[in-house]
């Protein structure tokens, strides 16, 4: 069997392999101070906003990334990252490997930088997504979902060239996805928990490690869809394990493994992962869409759900909304499959 990169290099060329990587480390509160800083002037200050489902279900608020210029929250991660470049790496060009928000961030903050930006794409993104990154002047290399997933573990795809911005496993995107953290406290101080989408776990890296350094006793949960839920694995068995994923509408979450690396950065900053199955998820879509007019994608609705489940407690919790880069005909497809379940979902006590 031929290598992954044999496979795809062409013959007169091998690829570049990237150099010794950063030791992972804690995320510092004056990282996420200074891009907080550094990021203003491209990132929104989301609203965080209550979601009224009445008595007897818990407390909860909506941080509503999906309000960011590319309606998600990896810009964020994306603007920090790419301000960092020094000169000479911005001079190369940047790439990174998306299914659809991550090369959005990258593309956006590339473009504001007068800097050429290629994505290597998940051939399973959205119209949506895809149109968005072309828009914003991005070159696209389609490739299926498990052929971008090792040239995220090998930090490398054959005949890209460039500066790699890893879309999660990157000190300087996690501390710029850590200001939600920063701001989800100025505005909800009494918040018990916070539950955020799994995909690389960069999100629920960054949000927890804005609660340990500002509020340790806030509760930080994951969450994962029943199809691709590798960190809840990896925590029953206590190391990062591969999860034989199945292809679902929840594209911006579940991933098909967990990196050590990423490995070493949750487990300091999280209190668990809660699995949660599709029709939950697209009952939350839903939920939001009446209570709150938020249209959130199938990773933005993970959260909602998950604390429908009641096992996240009573709240105040806060569910992040990571995004809401959805095919709008896709989006009424899925709520549509779910208008005769409960309105909503009882707290399991």
């Amino acid at each position: 069997m031929p290598s992954f990169f044999a496979l795809f290099a062409p013959a007169h060329r091998k690829p570049e392999m990237p150099a010794t990587l950063e030791t992972v480390r804690p995320v510092e509160l004056s990282e996420i101070r200074a891009a907080r800083e550094r990021i203003a002037g491209t990132i929104l200050r989301t609203p965080l906003v209550k979601l009224e489902m009445g008595a007897g279900f818990p407390d909860i608020r909506l941080k509503l990334e999906n309000l960011q210029p590319i309606n998600a929250y990896k810009l964020r991660g994306a603007a920090n990252a790419v301000a960092m470049l020094s000169e000479s790496e911005r001079q190369l060009g940047v790439w990174t490997i998306s299914a659809g928000n991550a090369g959005q961030g990258v593309a956006y903050a590339a473009r504001r930088a007068g800097v050429p930006c290629t994505v290597v794409v998940m051939e399973s993104a959205p119209v949506a997504k895809v149109e968005r990154m072309k828009a914003l002047g991005a070159k696209l290399v389609p490739v299926p979902y498990e052929v971008a997933w090792k040239a995220l573990e090998a930090r490398a795809y054959p005949g890209v060239q460039g500066t790699f911005v890893h879309p999660f496993d990157d000190h300087n995107f996690i501390a710029g996805n850590a200001t939600v953290g920063l701001e989800i406290l100025e505005d909800a101080p009494d918040t018990a928990c916070v539950i955020a989408g799994i995909g690389g776990g960069g999100l629920i890296t960054a949000v927890g490690s804005a609660m340990r350094l500002l509020k340790p006793d806030v509760k930080v949960y994951g969450a994962e869809p029943e199809t691709a839920a590798p960190l809840a694995l990896s925590l029953k068995m206590g190391s990062p394990q591969k999860f034989e994923r199945k292809p679902s509408f929840v594209d911006g979450a579940g991933g098909q493994s967990v990196f050590p690396r990423m490995w070493e950065r949750m487990q300091p900053v999280i209190d668990g992962c809660i699995v949660v199955s599709l029709d939950e998820t697209r009952n939350a879509m839903r939920l939001m869409a009446e209570k709150s007019r938020v249209i959130a994608e199938g990773a933005g609705a993970l959260p909602l759900a998950a604390a429908l489940t009641g096992k996240a407690g009573q709240g105040p919790i806060v569910a992040i909304v990571s995004g809401g880069n959805i095919d709008l005909a896709k989006f009424f497809e899925l709520i549509a499959e779910v208008r005769k379940l409960p309105q909503t979902i009882p707290v399991t006590k």
